[in-house]
């Protein structure tokens, strides 16, 4: 006869009026009747022992006797009769990924895009990227998640801890996609921050500290030509939410428009209802694709982040004459195309006599007008990037950059028309805490890892304006990214998963 049905009838026995012994006593012998059950091995004595032990202990009406009560229940179970609730008692093997489950998850996000497979083009507030949208946040609903969203369409999804007045620990990426790109970056960081509170609901794990996972609106500057736009938000830039009142796409739509498009913005124009205090986390931690062949090449699982690098992007424009291919001969010309050109050529230059290999420039976009064969460029617009995780030298290449802008344009003819520094942003340094929180977390896994700098930025570079922040990379194949040959393995994201999980873990029980 099993144990917990020798008790059925305590909750309906009539008990002296208030007894604080006989009151535990039964409560001690619901909580440990059936782990008990697996323990005892004489199933006929059970029923009368059971009931030995429920006479004696609500025989006791005498306070002083409760201490003596619980120690008759833990030699009886022999399990603790009243032990507090753990929120950090599993251990590291009892963490499984569903690995199968999150590669579906993946295909089917890759799914909604403006590009045929396997290519990836999902733009902010498009139909593509409201589908994605509602199909993360089912996935957050199914991981029990309490969801709510902000004016620009930040998706928040969390798992209550047990002391919910703490700051909670946050993680999350992004799915947006510039156009004819991959299925990872980003997605990895969103998918495997749902999944890793999967794995610890699945563990028993119960945080103490909420958890917190963000999608983060426009990552990628493809639309509104802003990079990182919802993180940026939400770490309060001003300057932002009050430009964003007049941003408009290459379609001349608003960005206000297109947002309620989406559904978002309804009823504000004051984009600042999105700013979060400083140290509204606890801690913020992004999982995420390298983007870069260094841990494939080296054989290693996990990348540790310890800085992320400073970027700066450059908007110009030249102003020509134009005119005939043929008829206009070369010392008459004034060629906007070419002072575009030899600008590139610059950027090479400043970034190369900047003596380091952390400086790196690109020249993304350059556009000629009227963009036939047989006309000179009478226009040009130029886009720059250039980043370094040394803030004042990444900013002598920008100065120089502008220092060439002019003596080209003079020495062409040409006018400078527009010399914008479009962002500017300071590096963000990893909190040694989380480091080593995650550290820890590889070693306990016994899965290797890499210190090592982030030369992409990513929404953690703003996020650690608001709280110590980590990220965790894991390899892609020979480094691609913001491609269609963008790749991860299902062990690769799996190990990643676990080592943010089980990080978010040690971060929620501080």
């Amino acid at each position: 006869m099993p144990l917990h049905s020798c008790i059925a009838w305590l909750p309906k026995a009539r008990l002296p009026a208030p007894n604080p012994s006989a009151f535990l006593a039964v409560e001690t012998l619901r909580d440990v009747c059936t782990t008990a059950d697996a323990k005892m091995e004489t199933k006929f004595l059970q029923p009368f022992l059971l009931l030995f032990v429920a006479i004696s202990v609500l025989c006791l009406s005498d306070a002083s006797h409760e201490e003596q009560a619980r120690k008759t229940m833990e030699e009886f179970s022999g399990y603790p009769a009243d032990s507090p609730p753990h929120h950090y008692s599993f251990t590291p093997s009892s963490l499984s990924v569903d690995i199968q489950g999150l590669q579906r998850q993946i295909e089917e996000l890759s799914s909604f895009s403006d590009a045929p497979a396997p290519a990836v083009t999902r733009i902010v507030y498009s139909q593509t990227d409201v589908l994605a949208r509602r199909y993360i946040k089912s996935l957050m609903e199914q991981a029990g998640l309490s969801i709510h969203e902000d004016a620009v369409g930040n998706i928040f999804g969390r798992w209550g801890g047990t002391e919910a007045a703490l700051s909670a620990v946050a993680t999350g990426s992004h799915i947006d996609a510039i156009p004819y790109s991959g299925k990872y970056d980003g997605v990895i960081g969103v998918l495997g921050a749902i999944e890793a509170i999967n794995v610890l609901k699945r563990s028993g794990f119960q945080p103490k500290r909420s958890l917190e996972v963000i999608m983060f609106t426009s990552e990628e500057p493809t639309r509104f030509g802003i990079s990182c736009l919802g993180s940026r938000l939400l770490a309060g830039n001003g300057e932002l939410a009050i430009a964003l009142k007049q941003a408009v796409d290459g379609q001349n739509i608003s960005f206000l428009e297109a947002a309620r498009s989406a559904g978002y913005a309804v009823h504000e124009d004051d984009l600042s209802s999105v700013f979060l205090k400083k140290d509204n986390y606890f801690s913020f931690i992004e999982l995420h694709i390298e983007q870069g062949p260094i841990l494939e090449e080296e054989g290693i699982p996990i990348g540790i982040v310890t800085a992320i690098a400073a970027p700066a992007s450059i908007s110009i424009d030249f102003e020509g004459n134009g005119g005939h291919a043929g008829a206009v001969l070369m010392p008459a010309r004034n060629d906007a195309g070419l002072a575009a050109a030899e600008l590139a050529l610059a950027v090479e230059k400043h970034v190369l006599d900047s003596g380091s290999l952390d400086t790196v420039g690109t020249v993304g976009v350059m556009e000629l007008h009227p963009g036939a064969v047989n006309s000179i460029p009478s226009k040009t617009h130029v886009e720059i990037d250039t980043r370094d995780i040394d803030e004042e030298r990444r900013n002598v290449v920008v100065n120089k950059i502008h220092q060439s802008a002019v003596r080209i344009a003079e020495n062409r003819g040409v006018k400078l028309s527009k010399f914008k520094i479009v962002n500017q942003d300071p590096p963000a340094l990893s909190s040694n805490s989380i480091i080593s929180t995650m550290r820890e977390a590889t070693k306990q896994l016994n899965v290797s890892f890499k210190l090592m700098i982030s030369r992409a930025y990513h929404d953690s570079l703003f996020m650690a304006r608001i709280s110590p922040m980590g990220m965790i990379f894991i390899p892609c194949y020979k480094g691609y990214s913001h491609k269609p040959e963008e790749f991860a393995s299902a062990q690769d994201i799996a190990n990643g998963v676990k080592v943010l999980a089980l990080t978010l873990a040690k971060l929620s029980a501080e």
